[in-house]
Parts: C-alpha cells; sequence; structure tokens
C-alpha cells in the first residue's frame, strides 16, 4: 500500500509539471480550426470564483474549465477472479462458540466475484489540473467459491455493500489530447463481514476530446486506459449454511458427505482430523442432516486475480 501511495503522488506531481508546460505550449501556438472565436472569447472572461485557484490564468490563456463545484453519478459492474488463502472456520450455535480455527488443508478452485454499484460523487477542483472528491455509494455483490479439498463442495453468497472513501485526480492536456490520473481510497462494507474492506484504485486515461461545430461550449470525449484494484487482504465474517450453500450443494449433500468420510478414514492426517473433528465434522453432520441454521465463522485472506484492467470509455 506504501508503494501505491507514493506512485499515487509522484503520478499527480508529475502531471503538474506537464500542466504548467503543457499551457504555455499550447498558448504559444496559432489555434487553426473553427473554434477560434471562442478560444479568444475565454480571454476576455473575468473568473469570480474563488476554487479553483489559478482559474483566471487558464481562462487568459484560452482555456475553459469546467464548474469549481460539481456532482456525478456513475455505475460500475466488475466480474473478476478471486484468489483465497489463509483459510479460517468457526462454529456458533446454541450449544457450541468455537472461535477461527486455521483450516490448511482446505483447497480451492476458480472463484469468481461479480458486483455492481452506484456511486454518488460530489467534487471540487482545486487547481485547473488537480480534482478532489468523495465516494458514496451503494451495491450488491455476488461471491462463488468453490471448494475442491478435501471434498468438492459450491458456496454462493449474495449480499449488499455501502462504499464510502475519497479520491484525487489529476489532468493535463495539450490541445485535444489528455492524460488523466485518478486515484482513491474506499472502504467497502459488506452486511456480512465484520468490519469494512480498503480498496485502492489507481486509474490512468488517455483521451481525446471532440468540440461540436455549432456548440463549442459542448463537447465529447474517448479514452481508453487501465484501472488497477488492490484491496487489504484479510476479512472475517460469519454466515449460516442455508445461506452459504445454494441448493445444489444440498442436493448433492449425500454424495459430499460420502467423500468427506472417505477423505477421514482414508486420507486424512492426524493433525488434520483433529482440526477436521472441531469445525468440519459438525458442518458436515447439519449437512447430512439438512440442517442449515448454524452460523458458520469464516477468516481468509482475498485479494483479486487480476491487478490491472483495460478501460475504454466516452
Amino acid at each position: 500500500m506504501k508503494v501505491f501511495n507514493r506512485i499515487s503522488i509522484l503520478l499527480v506531481l508529475f502531471l503538474f509539471l506537464i500542466a504548467q508546460k503543457s499551457q504555455a505550449q499550447y498558448a504559444s501556438k496559432k489555434v487553426r480550426s473553427v473554434h477560434q472565436v471562442y478560444t479568444d472569447s475565454l480571454k476576455n472572461i473575468e473568473y469570480n470564483y474563488t476554487f479553483p485557484i489559478w482559474g483566471q490564468g487558464a481562462y487568459s490563456k484560452g482555456f475553459d474549465i469546467p464548474y469549481p463545484i460539481g456532482i456525478m453519478t456513475n455505475g460500475i459492474w466488475m466480474d473478476q477472479g478471486i484468489l483465497i488463502d489463509n483459510m479460517q472456520l468457526g462454529i456458533k450455535t446454541d450449544n457450541q462458540d468455537i472461535p477461527l480455527t486455521p483450516v490448511d488443508f482446505i483447497g480451492f478452485g476458480d472463484n469468481t466475484n461479480t458486483s455492481y454499484s452506484v456511486n454518488v460523487r460530489p467534487d471540487i477542483w482545486i487547481f485547473p489540473f488537480l480534482n478532489v472528491y468523495g465516494l458514496f455509494g451503494l451495491g450488491n455483490s455476488h461471491t462463488e467459491v468453490f471448494l475442491t479439498e478435501p471434498v468438492d463442495l459450491k458456496s454462493v453468497v449474495d449480499q449488499g455493500i455501502r462504499t464510502m472513501g475519497f479520491g484525487i485526480m489529476g489532468a493535463a492536456g495539450i490541445g485535444p489530447v489528455w492524460l488523466s490520473v485518478d486515484a482513491n481510497f474506499t472502504w467497502n462494507k459488506p452486511e456480512l463481514l465484520d468490519k469494512a474492506t480498503r480498496v485502492n484504485v489507481l486509474g490512468l486515461r488517455l483521451g481525446h476530446t471532440f468540440i461540436f461545430k455549432k456548440h463549442t461550449e459542448s463537447n465529447i470525449g474517448l479514452w481508453v486506459g487501465g484501472m488497477r484494484l488492490a484491496m487489504a487482504t484479510e476479512t472475517s465474517g460469519a454466515i449460516k449454511m442455508i445461506d452459504a450453500l445454494p441448493p445444489e450443494t444440498w442436493e448433492r449433500r449425500d454424495e459430499i458427505v460420502s467423500d468427506y468420510w472417505n477423505w477421514y478414514d482414508n486420507e486424512a492426517t492426524l493433525p488434520q482430523k483433529k482440526v477436521a473433528d472441531k469445525v468440519l465434522t459438525p458442518i458436515v453432520d447439519r449437512l447430512e442432516n439438512a440442517d442449515g441454521e448454524m452460523v458458520i465463522r469464516y477468516g481468509m485472506d482475498k485479494q483479486t486475480k487480476q491487478l490491472w484492467n483495460g478501460v475504454i470509455g466516452i
């Protein structure tokens, strides 16, 4: 995380230097386009807002800038692989209260998470090239976990998520081409987790702005880039068996129970049996009896399989 923070700071400083250089370059060139009159009119504007700082300087050089304060609503949908390690299980019933216990012999297959959220993003431009914003959102998460050892078993968890955080964006441009670096830090609280998970996102975008001929104050932008998503790895929570296991798993319960005892009697080592007797066997017994009221505690280290993703937008 420290490396991530340093990269974000360096990129914003880099954009600051580019912004200063690009303003001088752009202002010194003759603009050969139908927008010459509009560009010249910007240089005569008297800027009366406190923010962004140096707003008057931007207009004096022929740059149009957004209003200093704004609000945006956006949605995001993601489908990604997740890696799970350091699995721990515990049990809570009317008669039992077993704390989290490491279960290092559980193996996982290809696990996935599909999530979507709607975010509200109020922002303010501190400088013409530097924007600071907040993030507040609601969404849902669908996680599928596949166990491969000691038995084949599928778990599906659906839950709501609340998001809160902040971010900073640096931007610079030469003519219609622009570059932005966006870093945000959010705390995401799924319903079934004990505490919020911190997620850091770093976005890089290179875009081109097309100004409308008849409405020079309006434009449309296209961009490509990349996004790096990293989250705090340690998560813990609790869920009822009935909510964690889909119908197909309950339908296979006789097969799963048989496979478990076959592993227990023929493959498990003595240390594995001691852990299994503590947390796995009670779960298997409840599964066999189709009793889903047991609360399973869980803890794990979880991370996205791919940190970097491509981005294209309009």
